[in-house]
């Protein structure tokens, strides 16, 4: 039986563009052992819509800890139960479901979080490639906030963060705009650790953000101009579904379709690749968290519209060849 969200999706449908574009979508979740599931079927069913989704890659979401280990060590168990999934899935579908896997490790224990990574990396079995460390601050008791106050300069965490080399394992950062430029301190610190700045940084409109996209706008390309010159950041474009961003598509009797999305993706999304370069960025759904604003199919859609005019070689990087060199993923599929 379809929930009321699934019902309400489908109120707006489209049919795909560009169905044989080959596409990594580099950054979705999975929910297990919780009230508001989102598993392997759910994901598939998604993915289902027609475009051409060949690999993904799983980030943490700190759901399936594993049980009876010290806390440092139960994100392992998240990693466990997604290599267990992904291997259901490739019996199942030639899409290989989290071909990477990006985990959570509390980097604030210094050089003792190494055991903890190695422990990762056994469990992925070659999946295991980066760890997302959410860094989302803001005073604003209106905005979640999930770490303290300028953790991203916490001398514990950097030890944490400098370990990440050894083991050539990539970063995720997810912060707000107004932490760009902590950010931009941390990648220039350590040039050689590669850092994916998730959902292009967070631009916030709730709050105190609140009718202020123009000018909060400005200080998000200001700040994401100073973080493209650090060569070894790159961009997720995605994530602008979520409820934080403040488009309020959710709560529109009908969802939007990709013409409307790619209308209020533009802005930021050009921004980032003439920025970046398309070598620096990717597409990303960030399902199932952007669900409650637009479906799957309709999300590549707006994508897809967006990149229209650019070579076929800049739509290959931006929806598979970054991605899958970013995350070393394996580029035969």
């Amino acid at each position: 039986m379809p929930t009321v969200r699934e019902a309400w999706l489908k109120l707006t449908t489209e049919p795909v563009i560009d169905p044989d574009l080959c596409i990594c979508d580099p950054h979705h979740h999975l929910w297990y052992q919780t009230e508001n599931p989102y598993e392997l079927e759910d994901l598939c069913q998604d993915i289902a819509g027609g475009h051409r989704i060949v690999q993904t890659v799983f980030v943490e979401s700190r759901k399936m800890l594993k049980k009876g280990v010290p806390p440092a060590m139960q994100p392992v168990g998240e990693t466990e139960f997604v290599r267990e999934v992904a291997s259901r899935a490739a019996s199942q579908s030639t899409i290989k479901v989290a071909s990477g896997i990006v985990g959570f490790a509390d980097l604030t224990l210094g050089a003792a979080v190494e055991p903890v990574l190695e422990s990762h990396i056994e469990a992925g079995q070659g999946r295991f490639c980066g760890v997302r460390y959410t860094s989302t601050w803001n005073a604003s008791p209106e905005i979640k906030s999930s770490s303290g106050q300028g953790i991203l300069a916490d001398s514990n965490f950097r030890k944490g963060f400098a370990c990440l080399k050894k083991y050539n394992l990539s970063f995720d950062a997810w912060l707000y705009h107004p932490q760009l430029m902590e950010l931009v301190d941390l990648a220039r610190t350590y040039p050689d650790i590669p850092i994916i700045l998730d959902h292009i940084g967070g631009p916030l409109g709730i709050g105190p953000y609140k009718n202020r996209r123009q000018e909060e706008f400005l200080e998000w390309k200001r700040n994401i101009g100073i973080l493209s010159t650090c060569e070894n950041v790159i961009a997720k474009l995605g994530g602008l579904g979520m409820e934080l961003c403040g488009f309020g598509w959710d709560k529109l009797p009908a969802p939007p379709g990709s013409a409307d999305l790619m209308k209020a993706f533009s802005p930021y999304f050009i921004e980032c690749i003439e920025r970046f370069g398309v070598d620096r960025c990717m597409f990303e759904s960030n399902f199932p968290v952007d669900k409650r604003s637009y479906s799957y199919t309709i999300l590549w859609n707006a994508f897809k519209r967006i990149s229209k005019d650019f070579s076929i070689s800049e739509r290959h990087a931006l929806f598979y060849d970054t991605a899958i060199r970013v995350y070393r993923l394996p580029k035969k599929v």
